[in-house]
């Protein structure tokens, strides 16, 4: 019989680069070396990171697209009124729909006079137009908010989490 470079039959019995290898019961797992991709500084390392994008100021949420978590806003307004709401002025990973543009009318002096009880007839029936960009993630293209004309972005599709 014959050897063809070491090679008898078809069957394999090692994976080509020995990447697979079967673990028997009487194999035990070292456990006192910690894996390649573990690092126990990656926390501090984060937050000096977030701590220099920041440039110490503070904000109410870090906000995160709710589909795929990418990282919206690092510095934001929680709304006063509807607390699952944000306003924020810089941003990133968003991007403005200019194809889908909202409408909204609007009595600015009905908003400034709220709680008085005097107001002027011709005050309450002007009305404004103001109009609203839709804002998405850019990584997905999840709607997470609108841009107004005053250049805020206003979130409500978000995921918040503690600063």
């Amino acid at each position: 019989m014959e050897e063809d470079d070491g090679v008898r039959d078809n069957t394999v019995t090692h994976s080509p680069t020995n990447s697979q290898q079967t673990v028997s019961d009487d194999d035990e797992i070292d456990y006192t070396t910690k894996p390649d991709f573990y690092d126990p500084n990656l926390d501090d390392k984060n937050e000096q990171w977030i701590h220099k994008k920041r440039q110490g100021l503070v904000s109410d949420a870090v906000l995160s697209c709710p589909a795929c978590f990418t990282t919206l806003c690092l510095e934001c307004q929680r709304h006063e009124k509807y607390l699952t709401q944000y306003r924020a002025v810089f941003v990133t990973n968003c991007k403005i729909g200019n194809d889908k543009v909202l409408k909204q009318n609007t009595s600015r002096s009905r908003k400034r006079n709220r709680g008085s009880e005097r107001s002027d007839r011709h005050d309450t029936n002007s009305t404004n137009i103001e109009t609203f960009k839709q804002v998405c993630c850019s990584a997905c293209s999840t709607e997470v908010g609108v841009f107004d004309q005053d250049e805020i972005y206003h979130f409500y599709n978000v995921l918040p989490s503690e600063p």
